[in-house]
């Protein structure tokens, strides 16, 4: 299977999951182990991770092996972005960080690519991993790389809608345009959209909504580990080519005659 390498960073997990829509903490936490990731992505301006005197999210995770990975979420400039970022870092010492800049808030929560761009491009001058939230866009994607982006993270469907993968060959597209890690991200809705991700040749996947609002989040947690583990493996082994017509599975060569 092969470890993921993010800038600096090695995981021996494909599969990143969120933090949100849980019911408390102590869920969080079981899902998140449930599903074998090595990752977990908080959004920092909502959820407490610096704060020693109120609950804090980083205190359910310092026995395990994940690491939190802060976002950005509800940031719609570059400017808010960098800020949120900075603050994050001298509050917690964390420099790997998910982007995220917003530029329609009220239906898609698709991202501002301006934006992105522009933060994107500081924050990796200021040292920072930058894993990106984008669009499905090939181009877009190589311009994130060229602005030192350590992994692009393309959306599948909208945020939080289950729609899965709305345009595959993008995936290919995007995963031929840049040399560095994509992450498939949002709208991810059971275990059978994230094999298809990996099978696409995406190097990893990331998914909060389909777990956290699952009717049993740390049965589905473990799907998605295993939907991800299988669709990588499917992808390297190589799928056959697809055909008009049927072939049959046993030689026709030799067959003996009956009678």
């Amino acid at each position: 299977m092969h470890s993921l390498t993010i800038g600096k960073y090695r995981f021996d997990s494909r599969l990143i999951v969120g933090s949100g829509k849980y019911k408390d903490f102590k869920t969080t936490r079981a899902a998140a182990i449930a599903s074998g990731a090595n990752l977990i992505t908080v959004a920092v301006r909502r959820v407490n991770i610096s704060n020693p005197n109120e609950e804090n999210l980083l205190d359910y995770f310092k026995d395990t092996s994940i690491r939190l990975l802060p976002n950005s979420a509800g940031c719609v400039t570059a400017q808010e972005a960098i800020a949120t970022f900075r603050l994050t870092r001298e509050a917690t010492g964390i420099d790997l960080i998910k982007l995220e800049v917003i530029g329609d808030s009220a239906k898609t929560l698709y991202p501002d690519t301006i934006e992105t761009l522009k933060a994107c491009e500081t924050l990796a001058k200021e040292g920072f991993t930058v894993m990106v939230y984008t669009t499905d866009d090939p181009i877009m994607a190589k311009r994130l790389e060229s602005a030192g982006a350590a992994a692009a993270m393309p959306l599948a469907s909208a945020i939080g809608s289950g729609q899965g993968i709305q345009n595959r060959f993008n995936v290919i597209f995007v995963k031929e345009a840049v040399k560095i890690p994509v992450i498939v991200d949002a709208g991810v809705g059971c275990a059978s959209d994230a094999t298809i991700a990996m099978e696409l040749g995406a190097d990893g996947v990331l998914t909060n909504t389909a777990i956290a609002r699952a009717q049993n989040p740390i049965l589905m947690a473990q799907a998605m580990k295993n939907a991800v583990i299988a669709g990588r493996q499917s992808f390297l082994a190589g799928r056959i080519a697809k055909r008009l017509y049927a072939g049959a599975s046993s030689p026709s060569e030799g067959l003996a005659a009956l009678g």
